[in-house]
């Protein structure tokens, strides 16, 4: 997204996902796929802490959302199995956003 004084962590987002695109044209040919998972905020410890904290932030920030909670582990985990199994075998090169609908893809 491009967030205010998060520059060198967009950075290395837009890095990761340009790292993807090129292991993704260099291992093709060896039959491997590559495929990056662009999560965002996951409901772990640390979030939950900032979260209790700071209920007024925390509120702004589910704001952001279209749907209305945190990701889960789980979440993520079902996406990387997915991209594990034979039913995205035809899918590399990809950066997916797992993340609540706080960006889109094209």
């Amino acid at each position: 997204m491009g967030e205010v004084r998060l520059e060198v962590y967009s950075g290395a987002k837009a890095g990761a996902a340009g790292v993807t695109r090129a292991m993704a044209r260099t291992l093709a040919r060896h039959n491997i796929r590559a495929n990056n998972v662009a999560i965002a905020a996951i409901n772990t410890p640390g979030i939950r802490a900032r979260r209790t904290a700071d209920p007024e932030a925390a509120k702004k920030m589910m704001e952001h959302y279209v749907i209305r909670r945190l990701g889960e582990s789980d979440d993520v985990a079902n996406m990387v199995l997915m991209l594990c199994s034979d039913g995205s075998g035809w899918i590399t090169g990809q950066t997916i956003p797992v993340n609540g609908g706080y960006s889109f893809a094209l």
